[in-house]
């Protein structure tokens, strides 16, 4: 099952005409006289409406009446009401897929794509950082954002430093909870796992053509079967899910404002300022001031992280030695 944001328009018609007379019953005779289609093509769009997980009452005399809205991510709900400029105003859902980030990387290189999500109910070859499997199952946010930067190439080691601040920031509004950021892309609750982050980037001639950000959101998952799959992954350190129960806040609440964020934080890199991105990351960091050990492919590193450079690399002191590092995966030791 794919959708797009800009097909279907009959679908999301009806959809959108059931959304703002949600307090009556419409008949299938008044609908089609509005929307200036048939019966039939109006009893076929409630069938399909219904089969996304939109819950539509039916009653005969009366007609149909929309009592609550899908939880899916689809298209039309992503950008319906959306307050970016670009970012996520064309969006594309899928059922099930193998990587939103594969996906992405067919279309990334088409300019009218630029801005466009993918979105994938469940990923069944979902991938993180050094290729590293990422399970994706329902109830996660599996999303993966083609971009095409003005920023100089330099940039893109912190894009994903940047980018994990956007979405920090979406779930403290959101959540009212403040997810702690571990370098280089990980956002933690309790210090166990909840987000992540993955950049693809193309580059010619020193230029960036197109980046593709991949992100990963344990929003409503089922932690234990999650740990299960990856407990024997190296350096895993936990997983953590955003929604608690009884909570009523859905998923497109947390992307759509991820993606002004995300926006905003965008602009800051394309102007290049750089220092606020990492003022705010800072101060949101498990890692600066821990001691702490790096394993690199060059080996071990252990030291205090101090503090990370302008383009998102982390700064170790090891006793009076210094060390600059990209790349690795950390495992905080002490304070």
């Amino acid at each position: 099952m794919i959708y797009n944001s800009f097909d279907n328009p009959g679908l999301v018609k009806v959809l959108k005409f059931l959304q703002t007379h949600n307090t009556e019953y419409l008949s299938g005779q008044d609908l089609s006289d509005v929307l200036h289609i048939s019966r039939v093509a109006v009893w076929k769009h409630i069938k399909k409406i219904q089969e996304l997980g939109y819950v539509v009452e039916s009653k005969q005399k009366l007609g149909y009446k929309l009592i609550s809205n899908s939880k899916l991510l689809l298209p039309w709900e992503i950008t319906t009401n959306l307050k970016t400029k670009t970012i996520g105003q064309q969006a594309y859902y899928f059922d099930s897929i193998d990587s939103t980030q594969n996906q992405a990387l067919k279309m990334a290189d088409d300019p009218a794509n630029a801005g466009a999500v993918i979105v994938a109910a469940k990923q069944t070859g979902g991938r993180g950082r050094s290729g590293r499997k990422w399970v994706s199952p329902k109830g996660g946010i599996w999303i993966s954002i083609i971009l095409q930067p003005k920023f100089d190439i330099s940039i893109t080691t912190l894009f994903p430093i940047a980018s994990a601040l956007a979405l920090s920031i979406a779930i403290e509004k959101i959540f009212s909870i403040k997810p702690k950021l571990k370098w280089p892309n990980d956002l933690t609750i309790k210090g166990k796992k909840v987000a992540g982050m993955l950049v693809d980037v193309s580059l010619e001639s020193n230029k960036i053509e197109n980046l593709v950000l991949g992100v990963g959101i344990n929003f409503d998952v089922n932690v234990k079967q999650i740990e299960k799959a990856l407990k024997e992954t190296p350096n895993f350190y936990g997983v953590a899910s955003l929604k608690k129960e009884k909570q009523e806040i859905k998923p497109v609440q947390l992307v759509q404002t991820f993606l002004l964020e995300l926006e905003k934080i965008y602009k800051l890199l394309n102007a290049k300022q750089t220092k606020k991105i990492i003022s705010e990351w800072t101060k949101r960091s498990s890692t600066i001031g821990k001691n702490i050990e790096l394993d690199t492919t060059n080996g071990k590193i252990t030291g205090k992280a101090t503090k990370i450079d302008d383009d998102g690399a982390l700064i170790i002191t090891e006793n009076s030695k210094t060390h600059k590092v990209i790349a690795g995966d950390i495992v905080h030791l002490s304070k």
